[in-house]
């Protein structure tokens, strides 16, 4: 059977990395956003996912066998998040469901589902580590969980298959993503080279020295396509990280050696970079105009706040992949291969020098 992948965020950190390899694959892809970005192997779909009429109108003779859902809208409150971000869901499936043609819908969440939302993260009783996918919701509210219920009441109405993807953080490129702490670390260690500044560690003592893991988006999107693909993994919620843990003190300096600066040791006081960057723009300006980047705007790479979340965290934080590997998923992707690979794409697409 021939494959239609429609990836809902096509132009972010999970959704661009999917694009490429379902390309690769051989797929039709289409790509729906209010304003498209323009991928090669990607058909743009023009639509606003709070607006069922648009969506019916964009999406008619579209017909796509997989959904690959990789968006989310941010709020100022835990209750609104729930309310818009549950409705676009259930505003594209009710838009594809008269097609009949969708046979799987992969949504990607994250470790919050662990960890707890936006307004009370890593607060309360959290699960023990290394999470695992049997340890289910906690008892507060959560959009992730809203977006699940969505998917989860669509399937068992129109019969496709389902499939959740929790990544830890994500390395990859996006330029305007609000969750990019790749991009964010290669800005800050561009400007401290730049302007004679410290390398300092932003972050708490637990993430300097626990024991932590991330996902790469290349990585995660092989996960995306083998759970949409593979009969074993319809209907299962999986964790998704690189297959290697590490300790940020180490982190630090590989990050710094590619940079060419040193790395200052911690000294235990955390320091956060929405903080440290929050003047930082002109500074951007001028590096971009001597070095002729592509993108002046310093606050359309970085996302110094979710970086701060990461790395400020109280806990250590690793991830449980048994689940995966014992259904066939092998994939492993060494982190700090995975920033240096980053890095060097946004040096040859000159968004740092």
């Amino acid at each position: 059977m021939s494959n239609t992948a429609l990836i809902v965020g096509a132009s972010g950190i999970v959704g661009s990395a999917t694009a490429a390899r379902l390309t690769e694959e051989g797929w039709r892809v289409a790509g729906l956003a209010r304003k498209p970005v323009a991928m090669a192997g990607v058909e743009p779909v023009v639509a606003d996912l709070q607006d069922p009429a648009s969506l019916e109108t964009a999406l008619a003779g579209l017909a796509p066998s997989h959904v690959f859902l990789a968006t989310w809208q941010r709020r100022s409150t835990e209750a609104e998040m729930i309310r818009v971000n549950r409705a676009m869901i259930e505003n594209l499936l009710d838009a594809l469901r008269p097609m009949g043609s969708v046979r799987h819908v992969a949504l990607v969440t994250g470790l919050k589902h662990y960890l707890g939302p936006f307004e009370a993260y890593g607060q309360g009783t959290l699960p023990q580590t290394p999470f695992r996918e049997d340890q289910g919701r906690l008892d507060i509210e959560n959009f992730y969980y809203a977006q699940e219920d969505a998917v989860f009441d669509a399937s068992a109405r129109d019969g496709f298959a389902w499939s959740v993807h929790r990544p830890h953080t994500i390395i990859g490129k996006a330029v305007g993503n609000a969750m990019n702490m790749g991009t964010t670390l290669a800005c800050y260690a561009t400007l401290c080279r730049a302007l004679n500044r410290p390398f300092t560690f932003p972050g708490s003592a637990a993430q300097w020295n626990g024991l932590t893991d991330m996902t790469d988006a290349r990585l995660l999107a092989r996960h995306l396509l083998w759970a949409s693909t593979e009969p074993k993994a319809a209907n299962e919620a999986f964790n998704v990280v690189n297959g290697d843990v590490f300790r940020w003190s180490w982190m630090w300096g590989r990050i710094a050696d590619w940079f060419g600066i040193e790395a200052v040791p911690f000294d235990g006081t955390v320091r956060p970079l929405e903080e440290r960057m929050a003047q930082d723009g002109p500074a951007w300006a001028e590096i971009a105009k001597q070095h002729g980047l592509a993108e002046p705007d310093l606050a359309k790479l970085a996302s110094p706040w979710h970086t701060d979340a990461d790395l400020g965290r109280p806990i250590e934080v690793v991830t449980d992949m048994s689940k995966s590997r014992r259904l066939g998923f092998s994939a492993y992707q060494p982190t700090d291969d995975a920033f240096y690979d980053l890095f060097t794409q946004l040096r040859a697409d000159r968004l740092i020098p």
